[in-house]
């Protein structure tokens, strides 16, 4: 199943962020969470908990483990909001 992602969840990605690590970020869905982003476990989760809240999804720890990119976290959350 293909995923379609939009660049408002990129947006939201990037809001979320910026909020979280109190200064701009640029996000495209090739952005690197880790590496590009300099965020650490603790500032993800907290990326997440924001971002749970804007798309009102829980995202189980086990999906998330393989989220590598922005562009991964968005297809995440794509999916997530279909099936709910």
């Amino acid at each position: 199943m293909t995923v379609n992602v939009t660049d408002f969840t990129l947006t939201e990605i990037a809001r979320a962020a910026r909020s979280v690590l109190g200064r701009p970020v640029t996000v495209t869905s090739a952005t690197d969470i880790a590496r590009d982003l300099n965020v650490d476990s603790l500032a993800l989760m907290n990326i997440v908990m924001e971002l749970e809240d804007a798309f009102d999804v829980s995202i189980p720890l086990d999906r998330l483990a393989p989220v590598q990119t922005a562009g991964d976290l968005a297809a995440l959350i794509t999916e997530l909001r279909e099936r709910a």
